[in-house]
């Protein structure tokens, strides 16, 4: 089975992470660590968007490298067979893009839990890959306070 698993520097991408470290694959599973860098405007004019550069903060790669690095080592403490990829663009179109030329079997995403109108003006990743991949998604979510209750009294 070949996983996508998207990761960025935010606690829902570790719980992502660690949901797929804990699951149980088909033996020979391999993962996919995707990170993606948002690139920033600047002033400076290119060919391809007028009155604007396209660019990735050198700290902010390093750190990317860095997540990816632990990410691909904790999955191979696991057992999972790796391989990292940073790719620039916007997530949501890079993420399906990436799950068709590897033609993953699913993708796993962290989800932030926006609602309202945070989700209305930023978008979900979540939502778009959901609705646009070519495979399964799965979107881990942030334990709360009722899921923990709930696994307390089960106990």
């Amino acid at each position: 089975m070949k996983i996508l698993i998207a990761l960025d520097d935010s606690p829902h991408s570790d719980r992502a992470l660690e949901f797929v470290t804990r699951m149980r694959w088909p033996a020979g599973s391999r993962v996919i660590v995707l990170s993606i860098l948002q690139q920033v405007a600047t002033g400076l004019a290119t060919p391809e968007v007028p009155g604007t550069v396209l660019a990735v903060q050198p700290q902010r790669q390093r750190r990317i490298e860095h997540l990816v690095a632990r990410a691909e080592g904790t999955l191979r403490e696991a057992g999972f067979s790796t391989e990292g990829l940073i790719l620039a663009g916007d997530p949501r179109e890079v993420l399906v893009q990436v799950a068709q030329r590897e033609r993953a079997d699913v993708l796993v995403v962290g989800s932030r839990g926006r609602t309202g109108i945070t989700k209305l003006m930023l978008g979900s990743v979540s939502s778009h890959v959901v609705t646009h991949a070519p495979c399964t998604v799965l979107v881990v979510k942030q334990a709360g306070r009722a899921t923990g209750e709930r696994m307390e009294r089960a106990s």
